[in-house]
């Protein structure tokens, strides 16, 4: 049983660890600062990734591998929505208009950051696009879980597929931690700094989905 919960969670920090979207959102998200959005963030990442990690031990690549128009559909909605977020990056400011600043004139110069009502919702909307709406962690997933559920053991895969979720839940925790630790180091310069990274990464990966969504339909029509 251990050996079956062990190697699905050194499986899940191989699976986990490329999939740069999550990673260069939730890194973005943890710079800026506020506890409750990357709260959200963490939690929400957390579940759409291991929920999409099930889905694709238990038979999305079958799915995908029966229907080829569903892998077209996936990537090109993918590419579209991920480029989106990626110039949303490019032309956002430090201060991110999702919040409003109070300041309370008995605390002096400190600051209380009132979120929008709209925010929890944009930011499970995001976290569900980067992670359920990449064709990387969908394909990658399935074939790589869906491949190992093929050769273990019925009765451990429930362990394996544990292992998992568990590699997840401490990648991304371990993210938010590590990007806390040195949240000193950033300010509004070195955010926007960040925000431009990322997002040239990520138009760069929806780039890269939509080349591969072409490099599809001319393969099959030409």
């Amino acid at each position: 049983m251990f050996y079956y919960i062990f190697q699905g969670l050194l499986l899940g920090l191989a699976y986990v660890a490329p999939i740069g979207m999550q990673n260069l959102y939730i890194i973005n998200t943890a710079a800026k600062g506020n506890k409750a959005k990357t709260g959200i963030v963490l939690l929400s990442t957390i579940f759409f990734d291991i929920t999409l990690a099930l889905a694709c031990f238990f038979g999305i690549g079958i799915t995908i591998t029966k229907f080829p128009i569903l892998k077209g559909i996936i990537l090109i909605l993918g590419s579209l929505t991920v480029i989106y977020i990626g110039i949303t990056l490019l032309i956002s400011a430090p201060n991110e208009s999702n919040y409003n600043t109070y300041n309370d004139n008995n605390c002096g110069s400190n600051a209380i950051i009132i979120p929008s009502k709209n925010w929890i919702p944009k930011i499970i909307t995001t976290c569900f696009v980067v992670t359920w709406l990449n064709p990387q962690a969908i394909i990658d997933g399935s074939l790589l879980l869906g491949g190992f559920y093929a050769f273990l053991p019925e009765n451990m895969t429930k362990y394996f597929i544990f292992g998992v979720c568990i590699a997840s839940l401490i990648w991304f925790s371990s993210l938010v931690a590590l990007v806390s630790l040195f949240g000193k180091f950033f300010n509004s310069k070195i955010i926007r700094i960040l925000n431009i990274i990322c997002g040239l990464v990520i138009i760069f990966y929806g780039a890269k989905l939509g080349y591969s969504f072409i490099k599809m339909v001319l393969f099959k029509y030409l």
